[in-house]
């Protein structure tokens, strides 16, 4: 009864407000270092704020996405190890706007746990800044949220916000995608941040593996090859946005080539892919057989080793190729010409 008539506490509820205010402290600096003249806030306020240059932009649109990194987080969990989930989330949202011709601006992110822990907090807020800084992108705001009876105290959940922007005359995709166009693959980094509810199925529960246990077949270990950087196509693809030759592009994420593809492709025209299976990395090769997960399931499931579709006239491809490592991998057609939008050869 003693106890009762203290009163109860948010401390006693299982939230630590002075643990959030240590983790904010310990960021603090990390995060301006993303900052560049157009942030007109700093880390704390209420919203962040952020100017847009009318000297460098003509007719400029603003394009915004969130996203997450679905079933990754649960594997960074077992690893412990939380300084690569950030970099994951930012070049996922990158990429995701990049498709549409923009350029990224700010970012902001949401981390909700169930007991926090600022050094923890402080791995994952890293790598949020490395992907920034790399993609000339300014970290201007976010929530970290102890929530306990909604997350255990091991438990987190990562999900971000970015605007970007691109000028109206370069958006993608362009109206000149046509028939004849060709497709020019660039490689992922591995599994990206998709098809890991399957993997971890595969890796955990079929193949009995642990997180530190070693694939010969793809010369790694498991939390090397699952926690492997989702991978930025900014660099190399921003000299070619605003050239004519550059129709469009796809971020192969979840519903893989297909899925991807076939949404960017105007009404009446069919894709022919060719992925060779050398074109195909080991351990998505490793995968299928440990997993026998059949082709389609595969198609469906995972990026295959290629991260990114980049839509080019005819006379532009053998330029983008060269200039991106990239190679070829098909063309678009008429619909009448495949059984599927997109069809695997």
């Amino acid at each position: 009864m003693d106890k009762l008539n203290k009163g109860a506490t948010y401390s006693e509820s299982g939230v630590n407000i002075a643990a959030g205010e240590q983790a904010v402290k310990a960021i603090k600096s990390k995060v301006r270092s993303t900052y560049n003249a157009n942030v007109l806030s700093d880390l704390g306020s209420f919203g962040g704020l952020y100017k847009i240059d009318n000297t460098t932009w003509r007719e400029p649109i603003l394009v915004s996405s969130t996203d997450g990194v679905g079933t990754k987080l649960r594997v960074a969990i077992m690893a412990k190890k939380y300084n690569t989930i950030g970099q994951d989330l930012v070049n996922h949202c990158v990429n995701d706007i990049l498709v549409q011709g923009a350029i990224p601006q700010f970012f902001l992110d949401y981390i909700g746990v169930g007991k926090l822990n600022p050094e923890m907090i402080e791995q994952i807020i890293d790598g949020l800044i490395v992907a920034c800084r790399e993609n000339y992108c300014a970290l201007i705001g976010g929530e970290m949220a102890e929530m306990p009876g909604i997350y255990s105290d091991e438990d987190f959940d990562l999900a971000g916000t970015i605007v970007g922007m691109v000028e109206h005359d370069s958006l993608l995709p362009r109206q000149s995608i046509s028939i004849g166009d060709q497709l020019v693959a660039l490689p992922s980094s591995g599994l990206h941040t998709n098809g890991y509810s399957l993997v971890r199925r595969v890796v955990f529960d079929i193949m009995q593996l642990d997180i530190d246990s070693y694939i010969p077949d793809c010369d790694a270990y498991v939390a090397d090859l699952m926690l492997t950087v989702h991978k930025s196509y900014l660099g190399v693809l921003k000299p070619h946005l605003g050239h004519s030759g550059l129709h469009g592009l796809a971020h192969i994420t979840g519903g893989g080539i297909g899925g991807n593809l076939g949404r960017i492709l105007p009404e009446g025209v069919g894709a022919k892919v060719a992925l060779n299976t050398s074109d195909i990395p080991p351990l998505f090769q490793w995968i299928q057989k440990a997993g026998l997960i059949n082709d389609d399931e595969m198609r469906k499931a995972f990026n295959l080793g290629v991260g990114m579709i980049c839509v080019v006239n005819p006379d532009y491809c053998s330029t983008l190729i060269d200039e991106t490592g990239g190679w070829h991998i098909g063309e678009l057609c008429d619909i009448n010409a495949v059984k599927n939008r997109v069809e695997f050869l």
